[in-house]
């Protein structure tokens, strides 16, 4: 789940022994880096074009891409603009490095990998970043959960948007039923093809 508090009291009070079952995924904790990463390159780039530099303009999807999906036309602009003493290249940066933390193998691995990078973003005078950070230690025990029962919710998120999908592109429903049936038709997995 994510790290929202209303969700997990409420989890904690209804579900037996649930603060050592929940887990605090990697999709909502990479999501929470790049919202945080995202508005201090918006901050930045507001400061730049102040001053009439405008190095940042255009460049919002680029620092949302991993390094391994990045477009091959976006890479030698991004590479430039990586290796300048840029606020939002450190924060992209820490945004990086933290999606290691879930290759670890054990708790114990998890822990060290978090106070290192904890202790870089903490010291990043970014003060987004530096929110999230202390959100996410103080969050810790579930976090480290995900190395016990190697679970996320990734699943789970993709079939909630493919279900918003299908209210948009319906203009949504008046009637319950009929959004039933058709969650059960589009995504049930049915087999439509004549055997």
């Amino acid at each position: 789940m994510d790290l929202w508090e209303p969700y997990y009291n409420s989890t904690v009070a209804h579900v037996p022994e649930a603060s050592g079952k929940i887990v605090h995924d990697p999709y909502h904790l990479g999501q929470m880096l790049s919202e945080a990463a995202d508005k201090v390159r918006r901050a930045e780039h507001r400061v730049l074009m102040k001053t009439g530099v405008d190095r940042l303009a255009g460049t919002k999807y680029t620092w949302l891409y991993g390094w391994e999906n990045l477009p091959e036309g976006h890479r030698d602009r991004f590479n430039d603009l990586r290796g300048q003493k840029f606020k939002t290249s450190r924060a992209w940066a820490i945004k990086k490095i933290f999606r290691d933390f879930w290759a670890n193998e054990t708790v114990e691995e998890g822990k060290e990998f978090f106070r290192c990078w904890y202790g870089w973003a903490i010291c990043s005078r970014l003060e987004r970043i530096k929110r999230v950070a202390k959100s996410f230690k103080a969050h810790l025990d579930n976090i480290l959960t995900y190395f016990t029962h190697r679970i996320t919710n990734v699943a789970l998120e993709g079939l909630n948007n493919r279900v918003a999908g299908l209210v948009k592109k319906a203009f949504s429903y008046r009637k319950q039923e009929r959004f039933k049936t058709d969650i059960l038709f589009h995504l049930g997995g049915l087999d439509l093809y004549p055997g």
